[in-house]
């Protein structure tokens, strides 16, 4: 396809956005036609226009392939987040056109899941000023009393949402421990030092930061003293009783000048996601997914 002048009106036409953007993705003339329920000359014809008004080509055509050319690209690429922006304006207007109210009950479970739950919460009361959403902190078999829970899944019997953070793991020492002076650890150093644990069900750490009974060349990982909450399991550390695997970002919650933290690049990471339940997705709840 090639320009044939340039000049013109610089305010491109909403059909013309149209076409290009889905023409861009699926590079095929007669998919964009019937994407947009258009007949192929009407494509063809919209993207000539089009780049009679830049003054440069925008694709390259060939018998058999259609791609973008620089100026193209540079223009997809501008042009879209903007176009994403207007839908998103659009789907919240005719949302709160549709009266959307009520109050949402949103738990987190763990401090990680409380931080990326309090940003969501501030996002969605700028769009629903309508709406309330009541937060609270909670246990996992609790969930059933809320909307939307965040946390580490999997949770049986919910929906998972997208992820929202991907926490890497760190070994928690004392800073006096001979594998404070390493830049990071592998599982295997597991076999090697007693690991604490908390206790099962004393806090929602004790199910999302638990690592299996053996390292991956299967040696035995021995047990080190129980805590009933993460500050105490730390305060353990500090004493030197054990080692403690735990999330990147719960570590930073609770810092102490004597706990070191060692990257665990061989341990895939934690994902943080909402989760609810597959028969109660109400429209107050979309509205809400919307906010991250």
């Amino acid at each position: 396809m090639q320009p044939t002048g340039g000049g013109g009106n610089d305010v491109l036409e909403r059909n013309e956005i149209e076409v290009l953007l889905t023409l861009a993705e699926q590079l095929h003339v007669g998919r964009t036609a019937e994407r947009l329920h258009l007949p192929s000359a009407r494509v063809t014809r919209i993207i000539q226009r089009l780049e009679r008004r830049i003054g440069a080509s925008l694709f390259v055509r060939t018998s058999r392939v259609v791609g973008l050319t620089p100026v193209g690209a540079r223009l997809v690429g501008d042009l879209t987040p903007h176009v994403a922006g207007i839908e998103a304006a659009v789907r919240r207007a005719v949302e709160a056109s549709r009266g959307i109210r009520g109050t949402l009950r949103a738990g987190f479970a763990g401090a990680v899941a409380g931080g990326l739950l309090l940003g969501a919460v501030a996002t969605f009361a700028d769009r629903y000023p309508g709406c309330t959403v009541r937060v609270q902190e909670t246990r996992l078999s609790d969930a059933g009393g809320f909307d939307l829970l965040v946390t580490a899944p999997p949770v049986d019997g919910m929906r998972v949402g997208p992820v929202l953070l991907a926490e890497p793991w760190v070994l928690a020492v004392a800073r006096d421990h001979p594998l404070a002076a390493l830049e990071l650890v592998s599982r295997e150093v597991l076999a090697a030092h007693p690991v604490l644990r908390l206790r099962d069900g004393a806090t929602e750490e004790s199910r999302i930061y638990r690592l299996p009974a053996v390292t991956p060349t299967g040696r035995p990982v021995p047990r080190g003293p129980e805590a009933g909450t993460f500050p105490e399991a730390l305060a353990l550390v500090a004493e030197g009783r054990g080692v403690l695997p735990v999330g990147e970002r719960a570590a930073r919650f609770s810092p102490r000048p004597d706990v070191v933290h060692l990257p665990m690049p061989d341990v895939p990471p934690v994902p943080w996601s909402p989760v609810w339940r597959a028969d109660d997705e109400s429209a107050l709840l979309r509205a809400f997914l919307t906010a991250w």
